[in-house]
């Protein structure tokens, strides 16, 4: 049963497609960089031939929607259909209302810089809530969603091949060096648009005084305790241990709690790419839940 589209959803979808849109007008069109994938080859026809972004990116894609159709379903294909269109929509809108001027043809670097934020946060955005904006969107998000695979990794090595092909039709070597810095950037920006947007620190506390240990990590920092049952592989004793995620900048506060009250425990610290829960994406101020 296919669940309702959601108003949300369309809404970031197209917030994320006007703020990729302004990147790609404002810094790429702007200043002679490429791009990878399909907005690549649409500017390798742009500097070339003068074709239009925003035309010739719906014309690329629609042999892509159906393969969306077919494979993702239906919403994510309709979520897709609205981040494509939107996003030549506001490619259109932003070359012909030119409300701003960015003057940066002296500093390359800022203009890279700029760039890569901007194509790497509205194509976050846009992947975060369901959609993609064609092309190479797709096939990374079938990759990210069948095999696993980094979604900014796998439009890298698609990017890298476009990339290259500019590099020999149109563009120089110093405007190329500069356009696989954007894009470096755009790909590290997104997975952290997607994956590290409720980031922290998850701990597993081994301890002979478990019992008071969680009940400090609940009194002083309001933070829920799991307490799973292991047994030691030397001594064949059970043991108690404890698994806490906090945010970054608690995991300090939460060490100085273990070794507080047992200065003998042992703790492993590991990063946690995302969270969601009580505590991170609900009300901080809610009782906190066992993870």
């Amino acid at each position: 049963m296919n669940t309702p589209i959601k108003f949300k959803n369309v809404f970031y979808i197209l917030l994320g497609a006007a703020i990729m849109s302004f990147g790609l007008v404002y810094f790429n069109m702007e200043n002679n960089l490429a791009d990878g994938g399909f907005t690549g080859i649409t500017l390798i026809l742009f500097f070339m031939f003068g074709f239009d972004p925003a035309y010739t990116n719906l014309l690329l894609n629609i042999p892509l929607f159906f393969i969306g159709w077919k494979v993702l379903g239906r919403n994510a294909f309709i979520y897709t259909l609205i981040g494509t269109t939107s996003l030549s929509l506001f490619l259109f809108i932003f070359q012909r209302y030119r409300f701003l001027e960015i003057p940066l043809h002296d500093d390359m670097t800022l203009v890279a810089l700029f760039a890569g934020v901007f194509i790497g946060v509205g194509l976050g955005i846009v992947f975060r809530f369901g959609g993609t904006t064609g092309g190479v969107d797709i096939i990374a998000r079938l990759g990210f969603k069948y095999y696993g695979w980094s979604m900014g990794k796998t439009m890298f090595l698609f990017d890298a091949a476009v990339i290259t092909s500019s590099i020999i039709f149109y563009l120089n070597y110093r405007e190329g060096m500069y356009t696989l810095v954007a894009v470096f950037i755009s790909a590290k920006v997104i997975d952290f648009m997607i994956q590290g947007a409720y980031s922290g620190k998850a701990a597993f506390i081994i301890s002979d005084k478990s019992k008071e240990i969680s009940s400090c990590i609940l009194q002083q920092m309001d933070r829920g305790v799991t307490i799973l049952k292991g047994t030691g592989s030397f001594s064949g004793l059970d043991k108690e241990i404890l698994y806490c995620v906090v945010s970054r900048n608690e995991i300090i506060r939460l060490k100085g709690i273990v070794e507080k009250v047992d200065p003998h425990a042992f703790v492993t610290v590991n990063d946690v790419q995302d969270v969601m829960g009580e505590g991170f994406t609900l009300d901080e101020y809610k009782r906190p839940i066992e993870h």
